[in-house]
C-alpha cells in the first residue's frame, strides 16, 4: 500500500471520527470538515436531504433538551479510487441522560460516498440503514 493511500485511508477513518462528534457534540459549526457543500443525506429519520444548510437544520432540530447521544463507529471499510472513495461502517448510537445509563440504542449500517477537496476528504452522500433499535 503506498504512502499516499494509507494517508488518504487514515483522514478518510479521521473523517468518520469527527462525524461522530459532530453529532455527539453537536459541534454544527464543523459541518464544513465533513461535508461537501452539496452533500446528500440518506436517512431513515429525514428521507433524503440535500445540500450542508438543511443538513446541519435537520441535526440541531433532531435534539431533545436533556438527552445526549453516543455515536461508536466500527468496521470500517475504506476503498479509495483517486479523488472519490467509498467507505462503509456500522455505527452503535446510545441515547442517555446525564448520569444514566442509555434508554435507547440503535444499530446503524451507514455508506458513504467521499470527495477529495482542496481541504480535505469530505462525505459528499451518506446512506444511513437502521438494523435494529432497542427501548428500555
Amino acid at each position: 500500500m503506498s504512502e499516499t493511500l494509507l494517508a488518504d485511508r487514515i483522514e478518510i477513518a479521521d473523517l468518520f471520527t469527527r462525524f461522530a462528534t459532530f453529532l455527539d457534540e453537536r459541534r454544527f459549526e464543523d459541518a464544513p470538515t465533513i461535508y461537501t457543500d452539496d452533500v446528500t443525506v440518506h436517512s431513515p429519520r429525514a428521507g433524503d436531504i440535500r445540500g450542508i444548510d438543511k443538513v446541519v437544520g435537520f441535526a440541531r432540530q433532531s435534539y431533545v433538551e436533556g438527552v445526549h447521544t453516543q455515536h461508536i463507529t466500527t468496521d470500517l471499510l475504506v476503498d479509495v479510487d483517486g479523488d472519490q472513495a467509498t467507505a462503509s461502517a456500522n455505527s452503535l448510537v446510545y441515547y442517555h441522560r446525564d448520569g444514566e445509563p442509555p434508554h435507547v440504542a440503535s444499530g446503524l449500517r451507514l455508506a458513504a460516498t467521499v470527495a477529495r477537496t482542496p481541504a480535505g476528504w469530505r462525505l459528499s452522500e451518506v446512506a444511513i440503514s437502521l438494523a435494529w433499535t432497542r427501548e428500555d
